[in-house]
């Protein structure tokens, strides 16, 4: 009988000793998996980084590049306006209806404007002329003047007076426009429509 008291109380000692080496197993197990995972978010982390200052590299060449760029030929650009400019007062001088000789001449200035604003693209150098109903941005537009319109809302621009020119995204030139004044629009047409004029007989509207 004491035998088997004696076997039995073994046999628990060592099913407890069994458990308890269990566990300490388990428990080494998880702070390894929780070190691994640790450091996979720390190398995760270094790659977002790294990736990201890569990406912030290159934008800051690309910038670089395009500044370098438009400091050649700035100063070259604003020469050729000039140009672009006698080529647009001509166009607009010449006849309508041009017959002869003067059609032909009326042409080769078209072409010749078109192959100049073709080499202004190319160089990025691009021409700004808003058309009536465009908002005026202050970036590459420049308010002449502003007055009431039945056509467009306040802010935005009535007519180019003068095109502008910008060079990677950079104004060269503000373009010359007529901006529409507070309270324009089709709204407020009927209200411009009937404002008295200079030279109305208000005794016979009373």
């Amino acid at each position: 009988m004491t035998d088997n008291n004696e076997e039995t109380r073994d046999q628990l000692e060592q099913d407890i000793h069994d458990g308890i080496d269990a566990e300490g197993t388990e428990d080494a197990g998880m702070a390894a998996l929780d070190a691994l995972i640790e450091e996979r978010d720390q190398w995760r982390d270094r790659a977002l980084r790294a990736a990201a200052e890569a990406e912030n590299t290159k934008r800051r060449a690309e910038t670089q590049l395009n500044d370098a760029r438009a400091y050649a030929i700035q100063r070259f650009s604003k020469d050729l306006l000039g140009v672009a400019d006698s080529l647009e007062r001509a166009l607009q001088a010449a006849p309508k209806d041009a017959e002869g000789a003067t059609a032909s001449l009326v042409t080769g200035l078209e072409l010749v404007q078109k192959s100049l604003l073709s080499a202004f693209e190319a160089n990025g150098l691009k021409k700004v002329a808003p058309e009536a109903g465009e908002p005026f941005d202050p970036n590459f537009h420049q308010a002449m003047m502003e007055q009431p319109s039945d056509t467009v809302q306040g802010g935005q621009v009535i007519q180019t007076l003068q095109p502008g020119y910008s060079l990677f995204d950079r104004t060269v030139r503000a373009a010359m426009v007529v901006v529409a004044a507070k309270g324009s629009g089709p709204a407020a047409g009927g209200a411009y429509a009937d404002a008295p004029r200079t030279g109305d007989n208000l005794d016979e509207k009373a």
